[in-house]
């Protein structure tokens, strides 16, 4: 039995030293305030399988040897090298804790009973599930969805007669319309949608078959309708027809109402579905009981054995050591060329904090500068980071939480027909009155306020080089100001002289 429980704290300790990067991930994850969505979803999942386990029972003998259980080891191998794939080349940190907590459960399932773990992998899934994926498929999909929504929309407005709509136009009244929170965003949504999926499949004892993956399929695309049709009767309305209060009002019950109508649909479709075959946990407890020999012929299970445990160790040991972190990126990268700023701005040079500077280059920073400023009636400080990698650049709301800067309220403002940022208002409990900020990345072709944009921009067959400009005010200028006051007026004209800026900047060979 001792030797059982060393063998067993061996797999285990190899396991977790494989995937110790992640743990320091999650830790933030399920501890900042900004990440109480994920933690709210982790506590209701917990509770939900603590009840789970208190009526079916749940027991692993942590001195048994694991049992051949075909689909759980196949899970671990494959959710292991994607997981030291992902580490080498990606390192995107919520993908490698998705992979983790797959293989995990593929690696429980050698200890655990085949028909218990087919049970539980709904329940698996809403764990890994409370991971911040809405942010994450905001990012990467984010931007394709919303070019294809767009896209859509426009079409349908040319076809009834609104031809003179352009792509942009409806992508920065929809983004400064609909400014909702998950249940009702058209990508977010995705991450909800299928955790409400999940748990209904669970709930209602439906297997994940082929015909479930359908029924997620069609979930999908719902959803995607639910959202087409949202943003078509937002700019109908606001842009069209010119109510653009209207409009404002109608976007979260349009969210809610499209997102509730698909749930509405996916469990009725759940519904016609067979429930999982064969009987409740407890009829199987007592057929056990009364017939046990009828029990382990309908469930037969592969024997313990030691072979399978020593097998496991080689395994985590090749993959302990053919792990290899994603290295960092070359500082002979960094030349510091700083930007010509306009003559009419007066600036004085901030120094960076200790580690920020080395963060920003490791990560592939080719330049950064930041100055206090003064352009008129405004001043604040001004952040610019020239890349050529998306690595270097980032959302500046992370930062600005940083330094104790809660963002209250932001929108995309069109300053110039080429020139969308991202404007928004903070606060914060130790400063009397509000701040604001704006931001925007640029390249040599365009600007724009999206992060999934300029993320995208590096799959192209020909990269360009970016620059982060992060502009955060003294006071409320860039949203609270009334439009053609002296600070909304030197505002825009600080923006578009920036821009000028950085252009030229990057115009050079």
């Amino acid at each position: 039995r001792w030797i059982g429980v060393l063998i067993n704290a061996i797999i285990l300790g190899l396991w977790l030293w494989l995937h110790r990067p992640v743990f320091n991930y999650l830790s933030i994850i399920f501890t900042r305030e900004d990440f109480r969505t994920s933690q709210i979803i982790l506590v209701g999942v917990l509770v939900l399988i603590a009840l789970r386990m208190r009526e079916h029972g749940f027991a692993i003998h942590l001195d048994a040897a694991p049992r051949l259980h075909t689909p759980a080891l196949i899970l671990t191998l494959i959710a292991s090298l994607a997981y030291l794939a992902n580490e080498r080349w990606l390192d995107v940190n919520t993908v490698s804790a998705c992979l983790f907590g797959l293989a995990s459960y593929g690696l429980l399932g050698l200890w655990m009973q085949p028909r218990t773990w087919h049970e539980g992998l709904p329940a698996a899934l809403l764990l890994i599930g409370a991971l911040p994926f809405g942010e994450l498929i905001q990012t990467f999909i984010g931007y394709p969805m919303r070019l294809l929504t767009a896209e859509i929309v426009r079409r349908g407005f040319a076809f009834v007669g609104s031809s003179a709509m352009g792509l942009d136009t409806i992508l920065v009244f929809e983004n400064s319309v609909a400014q909702v929170d998950v249940p009702c965003s058209g990508v977010k949504s995705l991450w909800t949608g299928s955790l409400f999926l999940i748990a209904a499949t669970w709930i209602e004892r439906r297997p994940l078959s082929l015909r479930w993956l359908c029924i997620a399929l069609a979930f999908g695309v719902l959803l995607f309708a639910a959202n087409l049709a949202r943003v078509a009767v937002l700019v109908g309305v606001g842009q069209v027809m010119g109510l653009a209060q209207l409009a404002e009002l109608l976007h979260v019950p349009l969210g809610v109402l499209g997102f509730a109508s698909s749930c509405a649909a996916v469990v009725l479709l759940l519904k016609s579905t067979s429930p999982r075959s064969g009987l409740s946990t407890n009829r199987r407890r007592l057929l056990a009981d009364a017939v046990p020999n009828q029990s382990q012929a309908a469930m037969p299970v592969a024997p313990p054995t030691r072979a399978l445990s020593l097998v496991l160790i080689a395994i985590l040991t090749l993959f302990n050591l053919a792990y290899t972190a994603r290295p960092s990126l070359a500082p002979n990268t960094f030349h510091d060329v700083h930007i010509a700023l306009p003559a009419n701005l007066i600036t004085q040079p901030i120094i960076l904090r200790p580690g920020e500077l080395d963060w920003l280059i490791k990560d592939g920073a080719e330049a950064v500068e930041r100055v206090r400023f003064r352009w008129g009636s405004v001043s604040g400080s001004l952040l610019l980071v020239q890349s050529s990698t998306w690595r270097a650049h980032h959302k500046p709301e992370r930062c600005f939480e940083n330094y104790g800067l809660r963002v209250d309220y932001a929108e995309t403002q069109l300053l110039h027909a080429t020139l969308p940022v991202k404007a928004m208002t903070l606060s914060n409990e130790k400063l009397s009155g509000q701040r604001s900020a704006l931001y925007w990345f640029q390249s040599k072709a365009k600007a724009t306020d999206d992060y999934g944009t300029r993320l995208w921009s590096t799959f192209s067959l020909r990269p360009e080089r970016w620059v982060l400009v992060t502009v955060l005010f003294d006071g409320a200028y860039a949203v609270g100001s009334p439009q053609n006051t002296p600070q909304h007026t030197d505002v825009t004209a600080l923006a578009t002289a920036l821009q000028a800026a950085v252009q030229a900047q990057l115009e050079k060979p």
